[in-house]
């Protein structure tokens, strides 16, 4: 992760290309945009007429005492004022829904791309640091283009037609009213770099404590058995001490900044009170004239102080973009040929219609496999399985086991070699087709927010209610399900936190069968529930992984002395093959595990 926060910190000036970027989610809200413009064009304008018709009423009426005529200039300027309630009106409900818009489509593009991506991209990025950017980032970058952009329209609007005008009024007085333009741009070209370098670090702070706190509300229990909540909190406090910091810098030059704006504008004002004063005892320009140019000079430098927070919250919105981009243009390691997404469709679009059915031979041809580099787990493996034969995985904690079951699930790819199934390889055909066909019950089970039925039914959503009954009552979980007085329409709470961990596990089981894969994957999967529900399992088990090929990844040996074959993996090599009877006679290393643990069970029994 700590590169890729590297690398979103690459970028120190406004990058154009990025925000060009952004067209393509813009072009649906063409309509209100254009609308918003307008209005904010026209606002600017009529700002600029009112205080123009303030020089003519000195200059028409009030100067020379005169009453012919003021009726129906008081009735146009109400109607101004009457206009430019309207559209403020306007303008603010059409770039409210600009804005829910627009977070809406980016944050929804973001989630797809998330669904694209390999296992590898999860696995090295924390699962805060992806909310932070579907979230927060989305967010101040869907405000942004809503209520930045289109200020910045308003304020250039008000700008060119307030130069435009006292240029055309007295060219002398509107150059000295603008001489400090140049010290201005000079200030804000300074701070700007400032803020937004500041604003960049706050921004990568930001997910790195969002992910600690994704962790500290996962980890929470683990947190509490170890005693560790001090260490949590220091760590913590660490982070979010350095956030304050970077942000009250951020905030000191913002402060700093507005004022000095403010001070040189100031100064514009002056010189035009000082020069038209002289003017007008000279009797150069009128009244109306010089209280013309210090309303503008005014009301110039109020659009320049707009158009300078918008410059900073632009430098802190293309962070965020920099970060959904970052996230959009990540490419899956693993990806579908173009010949094979024509056949089979995309994981979002498949074509289930084409997908043959899967028998269950899996072959692999001289794999090797690395998660890094320096570190291989394969050197050169071959297996092959024959359709409907049950495999047990045994070994020891980083010998390779899971691994292998990845990469019969194509989470990874090998670095070389072949791996086939049904004599096919698996790159010739899709990750959905080969997903489809296989059940995954992980160790740790995890379920979704919903009722146990709809958890059930994630399996295979078409499923009927008798199926989920029967797949549940298979597994043996119907019995704990009907004794809950809601039954199937139990909520199970983020990720199964109302049920025990043992009644996730047998949700997950039903929710592997009712999907009738092709192949079985049980990695751990009985290692968290008591034995009384592990026999059940195992019972059910027999009927379930019956003519189908599965892999099973088990602690306890007693579990798997059924299976077909069993394959002892050391340093990712195959150091024994055989069923549970020929391992045992062969007394080699299986054998020393095998009555090493019995002997601890024994010993455990008795103790009990």
């Amino acid at each position: 992760m700590e590169n890729s926060i590297q690398k979103e910190t690459g970028r120190k000036k406004i990058d154009r290309r990025l925000w060009f970027r952004l067209l393509p989610f813009m072009k649906n809200y063409k309509k209100q945009l254009t609308v918003v413009v307008l209005c904010l064009a026209l606002l600017g304008a009529m700002d600029v007429m009112m205080t123009y018709l303030t020089k003519h009423l000195i200059d028409a009426y009030i100067s020379p005492g005169r009453l012919e005529g003021l009726n129906l200039f008081i009735a146009v300027y109400a109607g101004i004022v009457l206009l430019i309630a309207l559209v403020v009106y306007k303008f603010i409900q059409t770039a409210g829904v600009v804005e829910a818009g627009l977070s809406h489509d980016i944050r929804q593009a973001g989630f797809e791309k998330l669904q694209q991506l390999s296992m590898s991209y999860f696995d090295q990025n924390a699962a805060g640091w992806i909310l932070a950017r579907l979230t927060s980032d989305v967010t101040k970058l869907g405000e942004f283009i809503s209520w930045g952009l289109v200020d910045m329209v308003w304020g250039l609007t008000m700008m060119l037609g307030i130069m435009a005008v006292m240029l055309a009024v007295n060219l002398k007085l509107a150059l000295i009213t603008l001489s400090v333009m140049p010290i201005l741009i000079l200030v804000s070209w300074y701070f700007q770099n400032k803020i937004v370098a500041f604003q960049r670090v706050v921004r990568r702070l930001n997910s790195r404590i969002t992910g600690a706190i994704n962790e500290g509300i996962t980890g929470a229990r683990t947190t509490k058995t170890l005693v560790v909540e001090d260490k949590v909190m220091a760590d913590f406090r660490v982070l979010s001490g350095d956030m304050r910091d970077q942000s009250i810098k951020s905030a000191f030059y913002s402060a700093l900044y507005q004022p000095m704006v403010i001070n040189i504008a100031a100064i514009g004002t002056v010189l035009a009170i000082q020069y038209g004063g002289a003017e007008v005892m000279a009797g150069a320009i009128s009244y109306g004239t010089l209280v013309l140019f210090i309303n503008y000079s005014i009301q110039f430098f109020e659009p320049v102080r707009e158009m300078a927070r918008i410059l900073s919250e632009m430098q802190s919105a293309q962070v965020s973009a920099e970060r959904i981009f970052m996230l959009l243009d990540q490419q899956p390691e693993i990806e579908d040929t173009p010949e094979v997404t024509a056949r089979y469709g995309t994981v979002l679009a498949p074509h289930k219609e084409r997908f043959e059915a899967i028998e269950g031979t899996i072959e692999f041809k001289d794999v090797h496999f690395s998660y890094k580099p320096e570190e291989p787990i394969f050197h050169g493996l071959s297996l092959k399985v024959e359709a409907g034969t049950s495999v047990a995985l045994v070994g020891p904690t980083g010998s390779g086991k899971s691994s292998l079951v990845n990469l019969i699930c194509r989470f990874y790819e090998p670095s070389s070699g072949e791996i086939l199934l049904d004599g096919v390889p698996l790159k010739a055909r899709s990750q959905s087709w080969l997903h489809q066909g296989i059940g995954y019950v992980l160790q740790t089970p995890h379920l979704f927010s919903g009722t146990i039925r709809d958890n059930i039914r994630y399996g295979r959503l078409e499923a009927t209610e008798e199926e989920i009954r029967k797949a549940a009552a298979l597994v043996g979980a119907d019995s704990f399900i009907s004794h809950l007085s809601q039954g199937y329409d139990t909520q199970v709470g983020e990720g199964g936190a109302m049920l025990s961990t043992g009644q996730k596990q047998l949700i997950s089981f039903a929710r592997a069968v009712i999907a009738e894969p092709a192949i079985f994957i049980l990695d751990e999967a009985t290692s968290s529930i008591d034995t009384e529900a592990e026999q059940l399992i195992q019972h059910a088990l027999v009927k379930v992984l019956e003519n189908r090929t599965s892999f099973i990844i088990a602690h306890r040996l007693s579990t798997i002395r059924a299976c077909d074959r069993i394959l002892v993996i050391e340093d990712g090599r195959i150091i024994e093959d055989g069923t549970h009877q020929s391992l045992m006679k062969l007394k080699g290393h299986y054998w020393h595990l095998y009555t090493h643990q019995y002997i601890e069970e024994k010993e455990s029994q008795l103790l009990a």
